[in-house]
């Protein structure tokens, strides 16, 4: 390890408070690899290193945790593969590190579309998570793909609607919400759509329909679009 990474580690490390630990297993988060940094904590940290690609890459070889997360927020995206993307995506171990990663550095490769097409058709539970969460943060940010583009995401939506694993199902509820919460006429595309899941025998796909309705049919939601 070079010296640098090793002062980054070190910065890392000194950050930890294991007594977080047990309240990120209780979310869910596999701590197996974890030293209970916090992710203000990760964000200072990396705040000082930004645009360096071979520290990433080397704090994502330690296999911990929050090394790991400093890493996506490290990276450089222009330097990323995505032979890169691969590695990484099948490293997922914890929901948290799979929407770190692609929220803060995945989005903002330009692999990033071809990936979400790719890894929404992958069975792999955080590869697929994965594809749908690239999609929703997506969705969110970028402004140069037009209605027909996010319409077309509503057939892998219907495909993986059925998948009833808890972090596949909420990674599409989520991508649903964030394509209808752009504008008012995928707003009421993605109201057909979720209407469309509740006919499928699947209670994965009812429960995605019925919270994105709820969401999507909210006042929030229709004050923010000015409906």
């Amino acid at each position: 390890m070079r010296a640098a990474t090793r002062r980054v580690v070190g910065e890392i490390r000194a950050a930890a408070d294991p007594s977080r630990k047990p309240g990120m297993a209780r979310v869910g988060i596999n701590v197996q690899h974890a030293w209970g940094v916090s992710i203000p904590h990760c964000r200072a940290i990396a705040k000082r290193h930004r645009g360096d690609h071979e520290l990433a890459l080397d704090l994502w070889a330690t296999g911990t945790h929050e090394c790991r997360i400093v890493a996506s927020m490290v990276d450089e995206p222009q330097a990323v593969s995505r032979n890169q993307m691969e590695e990484w995506v099948g490293a997922f171990d914890s929901w948290d590190l799979c929407d770190q990663v692609c929220g803060n550095l995945f989005i903002r490769t330009p692999h990033a579309i071809r990936a979400a097409r790719a890894w929404v058709r992958r069975d792999e539970e955080y590869v697929r998570r994965a594809g749908f969460t690239l999609v929703a943060e997506l969705a969110h940010r970028d402004r140069t793909i037009d209605d027909d583009g996010w319409e077309r995401w509503f057939a892998e939506i219907r495909r993986a609607a059925t998948d009833d694993r808890n972090y596949v199902k909420k990674a599409v509820n989520w991508a649903l919400r964030q394509i209808g919460k752009r504008n008012e006429t995928l707003r009421l595309a993605a109201i057909a759509e979720a209407e469309s899941l509740l006919e499928l025998d699947s209670k994965s796909a009812g429960w995605i329909a019925r919270d994105a309705l709820r969401e999507l049919r909210s006042d929030a939601v229709r004050e923010r679009l000015r409906i």
